[in-house]
């Protein structure tokens, strides 16, 4: 049996998407190997169909994790078989592309997003050259290049005149036996809630006025579930505002067990600003998990998220992000029964033709021209 050594930075938990990856590999005849880290708070990893490490590194973040993880992956790649690399994301490519030159071992390089536009690199200028670089150097090398929507492919084509395969992280059909109360989930029974969840609740994505608008709603609270670099300004805010009764918290939870939680909302809210062109052309994983819910979404009206909402009619977007008129909106969509039915039915029919059953057979094309 083949061998293939799938790697990204995360510690694998909350990853739906190279679960789903190395799911593929899978039935494409591969013995799958994921690598990714360990931290400090990271969950127990359930068991899976496949083989897992996770490193355990000294440093957590910035300029020495990225160095120590890079080389730490490329030992582990230097001295472990494979037939197959398949690299996630800027920050898994260098040690990944060096031993597909070294041994001859195919590549597969999945972006996840425009890396180099992220805003955690627009303010770094030195360091967004150095991981600029590294993608000038390889992206036009690589033969096979996975991207998750339309116009990132788009801007990587008309940078480096690759052509990219695209694959959207839409979750499978999930058939729970069993789901979830809100009683059992210690969630309220007698109020409206809306979601926010997601493993990357970073700056200039709308948290910070999803929490403000929540002083303009009394039968409401807003549930956020999941991590970032913003959580602990969030909490202030919660805070300073008084909103512990309307604001509540919850760390990453695993996909499986996510699900139950959003499930049980009312609507899903993903509010990124058109603030860099990460975001700008940005497709969140979240959208379809609330399209797989049946929740209907308020979001920003970004390029690729839009086109859903306007494709299914499954929701409304903003016009800013002024915290009183995301309140009005999430208030119109909380009680609105007409619009929420409508909604409701065309949900089903999104979350039947948005599914990872017809979303992977490009993967599975792919990889079995390397198995």
């Amino acid at each position: 049996m083949k061998r293939v050594i799938v790697s990204v930075t995360n510690d694998l938990v909350t990853d739906q998407r190279v679960d789903k990856t190395a799911e593929c590999l899978r039935q494409c005849g591969f013995a799958v190997m994921l690598v990714g880290r360990k931290r400090k708070g990271s969950l127990p990893l359930q068991p899976r169909n496949y083989s897992t490490k996770r490193m355990c590194l000294l440093f957590d973040k910035g300029t020495f994790f990225y160095a120590e993880y890079n080389l730490r992956l490329l030992l582990y790649l230097l001295f472990h078989r494979a037939s197959l690399l398949v690299s996630n994301d800027l920050d898994t490519l260098l040690p990944n592309y060096l031993i597909h030159r070294i041994k001859r071992i195919p590549i597969v390089y999945d972006s996840h997003e425009y890396f180099t536009g992220v805003p955690e690199l627009t303010g770094r200028p030195f360091v967004q050259k150095f991981w600029k670089r590294i993608e000038k150097w390889i992206f036009p090398r690589l033969e096979t290049v996975i991207t998750v929507n339309d116009s990132i492919a788009g801007l990587y084509q008309h940078e480096y005149g690759n052509t990219l395969h695209v694959v959207r992280n839409i979750p499978p059909n999930r058939h729970i036996q069993t789901a979830m109360t809100r009683k059992e989930l210690n969630l309220p029974e007698d109020r409206h809630i809306v979601l926010l969840q997601g493993a990357g609740i970073n700056v200039q994505r709308g948290a910070e006025e999803a929490i403000e608008a929540m002083q303009y709603l009394d039968k409401a609270i807003l549930l956020i579930i999941g991590g970032g670099d913003v959580m602990g300004i969030l909490r202030q805010i919660v805070s300073s505002l008084h909103l512990s009764d309307r604001v509540f918290f919850l760390p990453k939870q695993p996909f499986e067990r996510l699900f139950h939680f959003t499930r049980c909302a009312d609507i899903g809210i993903t509010l990124d600003k058109d603030t860099n062109i990460n975001y700008r052309y940005s497709l969140p994983n979240k959208l379809f998990d609330y399209i797989h819910a049946g929740l209907p979404v308020l979001a920003s009206p970004l390029p690729e998220i839009r086109k859903i909402l306007e494709r299914y009619q499954i929701g409304m977007t903003i016009d800013s992000h002024d915290p009183k008129h995301i309140a009005e909106r999430m208030h119109t969509m909380l009680t609105d029964d007409a619009r929420r039915k409508t909604w409701k039915d065309n949900l089903k029919r999104a979350a039947a033709e948005l599914n990872w059953d017809q979303e992977q057979t490009i993967l599975l094309d792919i990889f079995r021209k390397y198995a």
